[in-house]
C-alpha cells in the first residue's frame, strides 16, 4: 500500500484489512490488492513467479504524456523498476513499470481526438 500511495492512489478503508486492500484508481475503478494466501482462495491454479513470468498487464490511462512520465518516475522512486522503454506512436504514448511484486503496469495516454 505504501508503494501505491507514493503513486497518488488512495485506499477504501471499508474494504481494506490484513488480507486485502481496495486501491482507488478513480470514482469508477478500483484494484484489489490481495495477500498471496488470500489470493489462493480465489483460484485452483498456482500463482506464477512474477520475477520470471508475466501474470497479467494492468493498464491505466492518464490525461497527458507528462502524467505518464511522472507516475512511472514515482513508481521507480518508490522501489519499482522500468519494464519497457517508452513507446510514442504520436496518438498514444506509454511507459511501464514493475511494482514491488513484479506485476507489470502499463501507463498510457491516448489523444482523445484519435480515440473517437
Amino acid at each position: 500500500m505504501d508503494f501505491f500511495s507514493q503513486l497518488g492512489f488512495g485506499f477504501n478503508p471499508m474494504f481494506t484489512d490484513d488480507k486485502a486492500a481496495c486501491m482507488i484508481v478513480s470514482d469508477d475503478a478500483f484494484v484489489m490488492l490481495l495477500s498471496e494466501p488470500f489470493f489462493r482462495t480465489f483460484t485452483k491454479r498456482e500463482p506464477c513467479d512474477t520475477s520470471r513470468q508475466t501474470e497479467g498487464l494492468f493498464a491505466l490511462s492518464c490525461d497527458s504524456k507528462g502524467k505518464v512520465d511522472r507516475m512511472v518516475k514515482s513508481a521507480i522512486a518508490a522501489g519499482g523498476t522500468q519494464a519497457m522503454p517508452p513507446q510514442d506512436q504520436g496518438f498514444m504514448y506509454s511507459l511501464s513499470f514493475y511494482d514491488l511484486d513484479q506485476h507489470h503496469w502499463e501507463i498510457f495516454w491516448m489523444d482523445p481526438k484519435t480515440a473517437q
